[in-house]
């Protein structure tokens, strides 16, 4: 991983790592030898990392990305083969666990780009897949593969419908079959198809451009009414977008925006 810098805060815990390099918070997954794989300790640790991400105002954009030569394989199986052992309401309470860091990240302020260097399996594509962006090398696997060990892609569904549509959804889900980067590309999974050489490179200079080009407070308010307008009817989405639309205008950073662009100056976001 590239040396820090600027850095307005540093978190290492066992699992997920965080920091900050001009305006751009890293998560890190830091379980290699497990294939950062996701139990009840990891999540914990990925649930305060974006919280605190989201409350840091030296971070303006984040990236999500793992160490080792996998992205995320998914729920550790050995951590599901003990949680077979307990009562419904014990599970409810795990699984319950995992839907809130989903949640979470596809409700967060800030925009959340996936930086995915190698396979995203089952959770571990959902986790790639619900980011607002995602890079990927070509060499990485996409898919969810719970129906080929007798489990269900429960949480990971609800958002892999809003993304890509039933009929795709349904290729996925109930095949359980991999795809390849490219077909992952063409189903709308991730956004862009890198080198390996050159992902850190290409991700954080599509943040930067994030950062310098675009209000803060304009994406925050984009990616919070694109998630809540899809559980409206056409009326109420319209009757919302109307009511943000006028609240926009009157905002500091509206002003400022279309002022600059008036004056034919540059603005500094």
């Amino acid at each position: 991983m590239t040396e820090m810098t600027n850095t307005a805060e540093r978190l290492t815990m066992e699992f997920v790592h965080y920091e900050v390099k001009d305006r751009v918070g890293y998560i890190t997954l830091a379980r290699a030898e497990k294939r950062n794989a996701l139990n009840f300790e990891v999540v914990t640790e990925l649930k305060r990392a974006f919280a605190i991400a989201e409350d840091d105002d030296a971070c303006k954009v984040i990236i999500l990305r793992a160490e080792g030569k996998v992205f995320c394989a998914g729920a550790d199986l050995e951590y599901i083969q003990r949680l077979q052992e307990n009562d419904y309401h014990e599970n409810l309470l795990d699984s319950t666990h995992l839907m809130e860091l989903f949640r979470m990240i596809y409700t967060l302020k800030k925009v959340v780009i996936a930086q995915v260097h190698g396979h995203a399996i089952a959770g571990g594509c959902g986790l790639a897949a619900i980011c607002d962006f995602g890079f990927t090398v070509p060499e990485a696997k996409f898919g969810y593969t719970e129906v080929k060990i007798g489990f269900i892609p429960a949480i990971v569904k609800v958002f892999l419908l809003r993304k890509i549509g039933e009929a795709r959804a349904k290729q996925l889900l109930l095949t359980g079959d991999l795809i390849g980067a490219e077909e992952a590309e063409r189903y709308g999974l991730v956004n862009y198809i890198v080198p390996a050489e050159e992902l850190e490179e290409r991700v954080f200079a599509f943040a930067q451009k994030l950062c310098a080009e675009n209000s803060k407070q304009s994406m925050e308010v984009t990616k919070e009414m694109i998630a809540r307008v899809q559980g409206m009817t056409l009326e109420e989405g319209l009757q919302y977008a109307a009511e943000m639309n006028a609240v926009a205008r009157g905002s500091e950073d509206c002003q400022r925006g279309i002022a600059a662009f008036l004056n034919k100056e540059r603005i500094k976001w």
